[in-house]
C-alpha cells in the first residue's frame, strides 16, 4: 500500500490508534504520538509494500510509544546519576569555579556571542530561541514565519560557526601562524 494509502486508512482509525495508545499508558502523550506518526507517513511511503495497512499503523504507533518511554529512561537515569556525582563531591572541595575559570568562561561567552552576531540578526536570534531557551524548531518557524529547512540551515550555520570557533580555541598555534 502507498503512503497516501497508509494516511487514508491513518485518518479513519485515527480514534482507534488514539484509544490504542492512551490503553497502551500513552497518556497525554498520546496525541503527539499520533502527531509523530502523521509526520512519518507524510514522509513518503515505506521501503516495502505494506499488506496490512492497519496493523502496521498499530506497530509503528507502539514502536514510537517505546522509543519515547526508552528515551525517557536514558533521561531520568543520566539525571539520577548526574545527581549522583554532584552530590558525591570530596568533602572540602569546593565545586565553586576559581576566579581564573570564571574569567576564562566570560572571555568563551563573549567570543561565543561575538561569532552568533557575525552570522546576523536572524540566525542569532534563531539558535538563542532553540539552544537557550529550548523551543522547537518547528516554533520557531511558526514564530518566525519561515519554513523548517530555513530554521534548521539557520542552526546548522551557527553550529559551524561555534565549532570553528572552538577549533581555533583548541590549536591557538594554528590561528597563530595563519
Amino acid at each position: 500500500m502507498s503512503g497516501g494509502g497508509l494516511q487514508a486508512v491513518f485518518m479513519a482509525q485515527r480514534p482507534a490508534l488514539l484509544r490504542f495508545l492512551r490503553a497502551r499508558g500513552a497518556g497525554e502523550e498520546a496525541e503527539d504520538l499520533l502527531q509523530d506518526l502523521w509526520l512519518k507517513l507524510e514522509g513518503g511511503p515505506p521501503a516495502v509494500p505494506v499488506a496490512e495497512p492497519l496493523a502496521y499503523l498499530y506497530r509503528a504507533a507502539d514502536n514510537l510509544m517505546l522509543d519515547r518511554r526508552r528515551s525517557a529512561v536514558r533521561r531520568i537515569a543520566r539525571e539520577d546519576a548526574w545527581g549522583e556525582a554532584v552530590d558525591g563531591a570530596e568533602p572540602g572541595v569546593s565545586d565553586t569555579p576559581s576566579a581564573e575559570r570564571v574569567l576564562a568562561g566570560r572571555d568563551e561567552l563573549r567570543r561565543v556571542q561575538a561569532a552568533l552576531d557575525a552570522l546576523g540578526e536572524r540566525t542569532s536570534a534563531i539558535f538563542r530561541r532553540h539552544r537557550v531557551d529550548g523551543i522547537g524548531q518547528r516554533d520557531i518557524a511558526t514564530e518566525s514565519g519561515i519554513s523548517l529547512s530555513a530554521v534548521e540551515k539557520h542552526l546548522q550555520k551557527a553550529y559551524r560557526a561555534l565549532a570553528m570557533l572552538k577549533a581555533d580555541s583548541e590549536n591557538p598555534e594554528q590561528r597563530d601562524a595563519g
